[in-house]
C-alpha cells in the first residue's frame, strides 16, 4: 500500500543572529522557513514518503519564495489557499554554554491565523490520502483555526485515515480566551497517535509526568513511573490510542541526553538513550520525532520498539542540522540505529 501523509499548520520565516550573538547585539540575520508541521512535512519527504503540507499563504514574494522551499524538498502544496496579509515570523537566539536560546514571536493576524471554516476543501486535500498530522500549535493560535482544524479532522476520519498529533503546548500563543485542555480534547478524541513531552501531555491531561534528569545515556530509566503514567493518561483519553514520549535532559547548549518511550494497550517499550555532544541546532528535534514516529509506524507496523527507535534516532540526527528541517535519508537513520545496536531489536 502506498501512503501519503497530509501535514497541516503554519510556516514561519525565521530569524536568526550569526554565531551566538543575542537579538540585542545583531544587525543582521539569517533568514530560513520552519514551523512543527513544515518541519515534519519536510523529514517525511526526504524519509521518501509522499507528503503534502496544507496551510493558509499570503499572495506576496515571501510566500512565493516558501513555496518554492517546499516544493524543493519534493512535497505538495497544491491545496494551500491565499489569502490575508502577511507571513509570521519569528526570532530565535543561539543557545551559548549555559545561556538557552530564546524565541521572540511575530506571527499575530498572520495568513494562517486568520484561517476560518470553509477555506479549505478538506475533502479534495485529503482524497487519497492515508495520514493525517496536527499539532496544537494552530489551535492555540485562534478559534477560527481549531474549528477549521475540528473540521479537518471529521472528515479525515469519515475517510479511514490515521491521525497522528504533536501536543506542542506553547503557553504563550494561547491568547483568545480558550485554554489548551478545552479545546484540544475535541480534537484529540478523533486523534489515535500522540507525541509529546512529559509536560504537554500534563497540561492536556492532567497527570503529573515523573522527571527525566539523567546526567549520561547509561542511567536508567524508572520505567514503573512511566508506566503508571501513561496508564493514567489512557483512562482519561479512553484508550485505543498510541503514546510516545520524547525524553530530554539538557546538560548545557552542547550537551543532551535524548531518548523516548511509547506505550500502547498497556505496554511500555523504551527506547536506546543517545548522548548528544555536539548540538548544532536543537530547533525541529521534537518535530524529527515526530516524522520519524510516523515512518516508523508505517514501516514496521507490527512492531512498535522499531518504530519507537527509529523516531529517538531521527531526533537524535536533527541536532547536527542547522536551521528548522531534518534533511537526513532514511538510510541515515538507519545506519545510526544499527550502530547503536538496534539490529537486536525484533523485526
Amino acid at each position: 500500500m502506498e501512503h501519503r501523509i497530509v501535514t497541516f499548520g503554519e510556516v514561519l520565516l525565521r530569524l536568526t543572529p550569526p554565531g551566538y550573538l543575542k537579538l540585542s547585539q545583531t544587525n543582521s540575520f539569517a533568514a530560513t522557513f520552519g514551523g512543527s508541521e513544515t518541519n515534519c512535512a519536510v523529514s517525511l519527504a526526504h524519509f521518501g514518503l509522499q507528503t503534502e503540507f496544507i496551510s493558509r499563504f499570503p499572495k506576496n514574494d515571501i510566500a512565493e519564495a516558501c513555496l518554492m522551499e517546499l516544493r524543493s524538498h519534493g512535497i505538495k502544496t497544491d491545496n494551500i489557499p491565499f489569502g490575508g496579509d502577511r507571513l509570521g515570523l519569528y526570532y530565535f537566539e543561539n543557545a551559548a554554554a549555559q545561556r538557552v536560546s530564546k524565541v521572540v514571536y511575530d506571527r499575530a493576524n498572520s495568513s494562517f491565523s486568520t484561517l476560518k471554516p470553509g477555506m479549505i476543501d478538506w475533502a479534495k486535500a485529503l482524497a487519497g490520502a492515508t495520514w493525517f498530522h496536527w499539532s496544537g500549535i494552530g489551535p492555540g493560535l485562534t478559534q477560527g483555526v481549531a474549528d477549521t482544524l475540528l473540521d479537518a479532522l471529521q472528515i479525515a476520519k469519515k475517510m479511514g485515515l490515521t491521525v497522528s498529533c504533536d501536543l506542542n503546548y506553547r503557553k504563550t500563543l494561547w491568547q483568545y480566551g480558550k485554554t489548551a485542555n478545552e479545546i484540544m480534547g475535541p480534537l484529540l478524541d478523533l486523534t489515535d497517535v500522540l507525541f509529546g513531552t512529559g509536560s504537554e501531555y500534563q497540561v492536556v491531561y492532567g497527570v503529573k509526568p515523573p522527571s527525566y534528569k539523567v546526567k549520561s545515556a547509561e542511567e536508567e530509566i524508572d520505567l514503573g513511573q512511566y508506566q503508571s503514567f501513561f496508564t493514567e493518561i489512557d483512562a482519561k483519553a479512553g484508550g485505543k490510542k498510541k503514546y510516545f514520549i520524547a525524553l530530554r535532559n539538557t546538560l548545557d547548549a552542547n550537551h543532551h541526553i535524548l531518548t523516548g518511550l511509547t506505550y500502547a494497550e498497556g505496554k511500555l517499550i523504551p527506547a536506546h538513550t543517545y548522548a548528544i555532544d555536539h548540538v548544532v541546532d536543537s530547533v525541529g528535534v521534537g518535530d524529527a520525532f515526530a516524522a520519524g514516529m510516523i515512518y516508523g509506524l508505517i514501516n514496521y507496523p507490527q512492531d512498535d520498539a522499531t518504530a519507537l527507535e527509529f523516531a529517538v534516532a531521527a531526533a537524535t540526527l536533527k541536532n547536527t542540522i542547522y536551521g528548522d528541517f531534518n534533511l537526513v535519508t532514511a538510510d541515515e537513520v538507519k545506519t545510526l540505529m544499527k550502530l547503536e545496536g538496534s539490529e537486536n531489536i525484533s523485526r
